[in-house]
């Protein structure tokens, strides 16, 4: 087996274990507008995976500017210090998937592997499957320790469970 470096560990831990993220889009008037979205990871197309709806507001922007932003992070743990939480920034391209394409049947099985109930969703038609191909990212592992991540780490890191 292969050594992983220990922060790229912990960003797989991150990812592995977190299960919503803060999703960042844009308007037609450039405004910024976050969401929250329950996310997987897809491990052979190595990309994030949201299911949202074609009526929310962060569907349309995604839709017109696929450049989007993901922020995800630990959860708050009380007596500890908010400001070394681990989180990790993903830009990316967001892309709509053809219902029933192999990406879509792919993603919507990591998805539902995820949040199996979430199944009922995917049979209303105004939900789809989004993924996130990650171009960068950055990483803070925690207070004084943060550094930009490659698009092939973050990809290694989405695609394997354990290395």
């Amino acid at each position: 087996m292969a050594h992983e470096p220990r922060l790229t560990g912990e960003l797989r831990a991150l990812l592995h274990t977190q299960r919503t993220a803060a999703l960042g889009t844009t308007g037609d008037d450039g405004a910024a507008f976050v969401s929250m979205v329950p996310f997987a990871l897809e491990p052979t197309l190595a990309c994030l995976v949201i299911h949202v709806s074609g009526l929310a507001a962060h569907t349309r922007r995604l839709v017109d500017r696929p450049r989007v932003s993901l922020l995800v992070m630990q959860s708050e743990v009380p007596g500890q210090p908010v400001h070394a939480l681990p989180r990790v920034t993903l830009e990316g391209e967001a892309g709509v998937l053809r219902p029933d394409s192999p990406p879509w049947l792919a993603c919507r099985a990591a998805y539902l592997a995820r949040f199996p109930e979430a199944a009922f969703l995917t049979q209303l038609g105004d939900f789809r499957f989004v993924a996130v191909q990650v171009t960068r990212a950055r990483h803070v592992a925690g207070f004084g320790s943060a550094r930009d991540v490659d698009r092939e780490e973050v990809q290694r890191v989405m695609g394997l469970e354990n290395p």
